[in-house]
């Protein structure tokens, strides 16, 4: 990346860290001029989460591991220039005698080759749950000296108080790298962590070294005061509609029956109508329109008709009156979309995920939309809620530019009693590693579709994806990747267009 890129764009970052969408930073040479551009990275990250005060200790431990990241690439050209290698013991004490003073007297030629091999440092940042994950990647592993040389380190670490103690040691001056490791740990123990938050191991093919932060305990409760505060103020919204709920009872008894159902949901024309268009939606993509609501309630079940209750009752309640609020049913649409047709084409022997997965996503933004909801006399109130608690302002604006809306909206979706399953979904879509085992499929269904929307858009890179849930799906590269965005985005603005044409020719 040139110098003149290396603009530190404070928007992606406030919303990486506000959606907990993992942000990454990808350098082959690291540069002076890169160092600079992360530690401004990180400043403005950290500044968003309320941790700016441990900006200065978490520059210096992400520049550590960073330069250790190149200086481990380096090694590698280093030694294969010079035909060693680095798993044969022998070979290794021979390289590093010259190591140092040879890359630094010509490192100019092992740069090149690092970025003719491809040789990356990946910084990341991750806020997710009650802490930050920072982390630094460089894809080549550690050779078994390696590992041992780094944890023996760690391991005297421990008993250094001081800088003063830990200099007065000499270790390792072949590596270059072991004071360093020290100074990292007495930086951790500065923050009031302990050894235990730093890591470094190997995976897939890459070194990965690891600090994982936890927030402070004030913003935790200050992020849950305001949480309670909002939800008890936005407990006046109106109930859940008691017709839908009715037609959810009738489908929860096993008594009742198929064309009962039908019937009653037809005694209410806005809501029959409703379901029609939402069972002909983009989402099902029936062969053709279905104009009865006894044929629709066949086609696509009963438990997908009561999740699709779910969704229409939501709706009803929440309503999609302004421009905004319209953007973002929008956005869920799509979502929902994506839902469904991940699991139908991928994991298409898992009926409860087909049944559940259009709703989730219908449904996974509620909170943003209920937070619009809040009128402005109760914004007032918040903010003087916020100073009589002592809860800074910019607490208050993270909850007001979508920090927490998951939360908010799964606490909301429990008060009108939605499925389990549905409240994982909207309380985990950010945030898939923390979800209970029990709804770990219908989390990672919607959170993949929602990163279907933000991908297209540019919003979030093939990087920043949980592997976890990409290996869930099967996707191993990002070509593979684009090629069904690319192919649900073509399939959702098809059917998008389709059902306009119809819908003109019926108002005809």
């Amino acid at each position: 990346m040139a110098a003149q890129e290396l603009v530190v764009d404070v928007p992606r970052i406030k919303k990486a860290a506000h959606n907990a969408i993992p942000l990454t930073v990808t350098t082959y040479t690291l540069p002076h001029e890169m160092e600079v551009y992360i530690a401004e990275v990180l400043e403005v990250y950290l500044v968003e989460l309320g941790q700016s005060k441990l900006k200065d200790y978490l520059s210096y431990c992400l520049r550590e591991l960073a330069v250790n990241a190149k200086k481990a690439n380096t090694k590698r050209v280093y030694f294969e220039s010079r035909g060693l290698e680095l798993a044969n013991s022998g070979d290794y004490e021979e390289g590093m005698k010259s190591f140092k003073n040879d890359t630094l007297e010509n490192m100019g030629p092992y740069l090149q080759k690092l970025k003719e091999k491809g040789l990356y440092v990946k910084v990341i940042f991750h806020a997710q749950g009650p802490s930050i994950k920072i982390e630094v990647r460089n894809n080549v592993e550690l050779s078994r000296t390696e590992y041992v040389r780094i944890h023996d380190k760690l391991a005297r670490s421990r008993k250094y108080t001081s800088l003063e103690e830990a200099m007065s040691n000499v270790l390792d001056p072949s590596e270059g790298a072991g004071l360093g490791i020290v100074i990292l740990v007495l930086m951790l123990k500065k923050m009031g962590l302990s050894e235990d938050c730093f890591d470094i191991w190997t995976e897939n093919g890459e070194t990965v070294a690891r600090i994982t932060v936890p927030f402070a305990e004030t913003r935790i409760e200050s992020i849950t005061l305001l949480t309670d505060q909002i939800v008890a103020q936005i407990s006046r919204l109106p109930q859940f509609p008691e017709n839908v709920s009715q037609i959810q009872r009738l489908i929860a008894d096993p008594n009742s029956q198929m064309i009962d159902i039908a019937h009653y949901i037809l005694t209410d024309p806005a809501l029959t109508a409703d379901l029609l268009k939402l069972v002909n939606s983009a989402a099902f993509m029936t062969s053709k329109r279905v104009n009865d609501i006894v044929e629709a309630v066949k086609l696509v079940g009963l438990k997908q008709i009561k999740m699709l209750l779910f969704s229409y009752g939501t709706l009803k309640v929440l309503g999609d009156s302004t421009e905004e609020r319209k953007k973002l049913w929008e956005h869920c649409y799509r979502t929902a979309y994506y839902a469904y047709n991940l699991v139908k084409n991928f994991k298409p022997n898992n009926k409860p995920l087909l049944d559940d997965s259009y709703v989730s996503g219908m449904l996974h933004d509620m909170g943003k939309i209920i937070f619009q909801e809040v009128h402005p006399a109760l914004l007032d109130k918040i903010r003087g809620f916020c100073i009589e608690k002592g809860i800074p302002a910019s607490t208050f604006e993270d909850l007001a530019g979508g920090m927490s809306h998951a939360e908010i909206g799964a606490r909301i979706a429990e008060k009108w009693n939605f499925p389990d399953a549905l409240v994982s979904a909207i309380r985990y879509h950010h945030e898939p590693s923390l979800v209970p085992a029990q709804h770990k499929d219908v989390v990672h269904t919607v959170y993949l579709a929602n990163v279907f929307c933000e991908y297209e858009q540019g919003a979030v890179a093939w990087e920043q994806i949980e592997s976890q849930v990409l290996g869930d799906f099967g996707f191993t590269t990002e070509k593979q990747f684009k090629s069904i965005v690319d192919q649900m985005s073509d399939g959702f603005r098809a059917e998008a267009n389709r059902l306009a044409r119809e819908n003109a020719t019926a108002k005809k």
